[in-house]
């Protein structure tokens, strides 16, 4: 099911829970995953080909992605999607920081987890964190994302890919998974920029007021992410 990196899906799903409830990431994948197994694959067997040997050469070469625990996190000044400078080191003065990389409003896995964060946000405030997104998007497709969205919480733009190249999670996509993107409509520089075939493995920090990474979480199987609830117990022990 490696093709499903492609899908440009903002999932939306009318579930109304309750204030304490901590809405799981887990449980929307799941339930993407199985209406995703009625659908046809537009991949050919080349195309997943390709995937699968870049799927399998990244893990190869990024076997522990990310900073570790109990490092500095790496200070930073990015645009939000206004226009606006956030920098990490003025955020962590109003509380703990969890900062989570994301590869674009492009993947439906992004989305999910993103969706997640954003139900599960007030007990994050209650608990006095904040929630930053990094992606390598352009400040104009995160605003739309936003609106489209309405992600209440920061989205910056690492539009140099500094800020990922520090945090250890740079990737750049090789040509022929390029190739096969666009041949199904998925321009990644469209997103990010012209010549900026780049993107992030999917990483979550949660870094405490003194600027050290309490918690990670961060795999090149794009699928896996950091539950919300395992956000929350980290943020309690603060």
């Amino acid at each position: 099911m490696r093709y499903l990196i492609l899908l440009p899906i903002l999932l939306v799903f009318n579930v109304t829970y309750a204030t304490e409830k901590v809405v799981s990431y887990q449980e929307s994948l799941n339930q993407f995953m199985q209406q995703s197994k009625s659908a046809k694959s537009p991949f050919s067997a080349d195309d997943m080909a390709v995937m699968e040997k870049a799927a399998a050469s990244l893990a190869r070469s990024m076997p522990d992605p990310g900073i570790k625990l109990g490092d500095t996190a790496p200070n930073f000044s990015l645009r939000n999607a206004f226009g606006s400078s956030v920098s990490l080191q003025d955020e962590l003065k109003k509380g703990p920081v969890v900062l989570v990389f994301y590869r674009g409003a492009w993947c439906p896995f992004c989305n999910l987890h993103l969706h997640a964060l954003q139900k599960n946000l007030p007990q994050f405030k209650q608990l006095g964190a904040q929630l930053i997104t990094v992606t390598p998007q352009t400040p104009d497709k995160s605003a739309e994302q936003i609106k489209k969205d309405g992600l209440p919480f920061e989205v910056l733009s690492d539009l140099k890919s500094q800020v990922m190249k520090d945090y250890q999670l740079y990737i750049e996509l090789p040509d022929d998974l390029l190739a096969v993107y666009k041949k199904h409509g998925l321009d990644i520089e469209a997103y990010n920029g012209k010549g900026r075939a780049v993107i992030p493995v999917p990483g979550t920090f949660v870094i405490n007021q003194q600027g050290i990474v309490v918690a990670k979480q961060a795999e090149t199987d794009y699928k896996k992410r950091m539950e919300p609830a395992d956000i929350l117990k980290v943020l309690k022990k603060l």
